[in-house]
C-alpha cells in the first residue's frame, strides 16, 4: 500500500473519530474549572516537525513543460540552541507555529495561526520524468518516462523561507481532569489555509524567484492535550495532518515560469501560550 493511500486513510479515521467525540462532548458538556472561558483570548508559539507523502512536481515556461514522479521531500529542523529558539531577533528562523484565538463559548474557540514549516526535496533522487526541455541546456531534449536523477545542476527545490500556513481555525475543547491550580484539556478542529512560500528554486541554471507569493491553499484537522495553569499559562501538544494544494509556485525571475504540486502533510508540534481577557 503506498504511503499516500495510507495517509489518506489515517485522515478519513482522524476526523471520523474527531467528529464523533465532538458530537459526545456536545451532548454532555463538561463544567469549565476557574469559570468561563467565553470572551477571552489566548495567544501560543511553539515549534514543529513535519512528514510529506511524495508528490508530482510539474514544472513549465516559455522553453520547457515537464513533470518530475513521485518526487521525495523532508523538513528541515533547525539544531536547538538559546540562539536562534528563544532569540527574538532570529526565532522566526526555526519551523514554528503563532496562533491567536478567541474563545466563543466555554468549548468552542476560532483562532487565526501561522504554521512555519520546511519542504525541501532530497537531492540526488532518481525519479521519472515526462516532457520536454527546450533552449541550449544540458539537460535538453524530450523525456518519456525516463529516470532522472535530481543533481544540483538541473534542480534544487525548497520551501525553506519557507513553508507558510496561514490558516483559520475553529477547535473544541473538553476538560478531561483537574487537580488544584492544573487542569487538562483535549482539544480538537480544522480549518481552512493558504500558501504563502518563499520558495528557494534554481532550475536549468535560471535565477531564482526570492519573494514570497500566495501560491495556494490547505485544508487541516488537528487534535491536542493542554496543560493549563492558574487557568492562564498552557503548555499544548498537538497533531495536524491535512492537504496542501499549490497551483501557483514561483520558480524563477520570469513570470512565466512556474511549478505545481500537491501533498499531504503530517505535523507535530509543542506550543506555549497565555489566556487573557477573562
Amino acid at each position: 500500500m503506498s504511503d499516500l493511500h495510507m495517509h489518506w486513510k489515517c485522515t478519513l479515521l482522524f476526523l471520523f473519530s474527531g467528529l464523533s467525540s465532538i458530537g459526545i462532548y456536545g451532548q454532555s458538556a463538561i463544567p469549565v474549572p476557574g469559570g468561563s472561558h467565553t470572551d477571552s483570548w489566548y495567544i501560543y508559539w511553539g515549534w514543529n516537525r513535519e512528514v510529506y507523502t511524495r508528490s508530482d512536481i510539474h514544472f513549465q515556461g516559455a522553453d520547457y513543460d515537464f513533470t518530475l514522479q513521485d518526487v521525495r521531500a523532508i523538513d528541515r529542523q533547525t539544531k536547538f540552541s538559546v540562539n536562534p529558539y528563544l532569540n527574538p531577533v532570529k526565532m522566526t528562523i526555526p519551523q514554528y507555529n503563532f496562533r491567536l484565538g478567541y474563545y466563543l463559548n466555554d468549548h468552542w474557540n476560532v483562532s487565526l495561526g501561522i504554521d512555519h514549516m520546511k519542504y525541501v526535496m532530497v537531492q540526488r533522487q532518481v525519479v521519472t520524468m515526462n516532457g520536454w526541455i527546450g533552449g541550449d541546456h544540458t539537460y535538453t531534449g524530450t523525456y518519456d518516462e525516463r529516470s532522472q536523477r535530481l543533481n544540483k545542476d538541473f534542480l534544487v527545490f525548497e520551501h525553506t523561507d519557507g513553508l507558510n500556513d496561514l490558516n483559520l481555525e475553529l477547535r473544541y475543547s473538553s476538560v478531561l481532569g483537574e487537580w488544584p491550580q492544573v487542569t487538562l484539556r483535549h482539544t480538537e478542529g480544522g480549518g481552512v489555509g493558504v500558501l504563502i512560500p518563499r520558495t528557494n528554486t534554481t532550475l536549468l541554471g535560471m535565477e531564482r524567484y526570492d519573494e514570497f507569493h500566495l501560491a495556494g491553499w490547505a485544508l487541516q484537522v488537528m487534535a491536542g492535550l493542554q496543560l493549563t495553569f492558574f487557568e492562564r499559562f498552557l503548555i499544548q501538544s498537538e497533531v495536524k495532518t491535512g492537504l496542501i494544494d499549490m497551483p501557483d509556485i514561483r520558480t524563477t525571475s520570469s513570470v512565466l515560469d512556474k511549478a505545481s504540486q500537491h501533498f499531504l502533510f503530517l505535523q507535530g508540534n509543542l506550543v506555549f501560550g497565555v489566556a487573557f481577557g477573562r
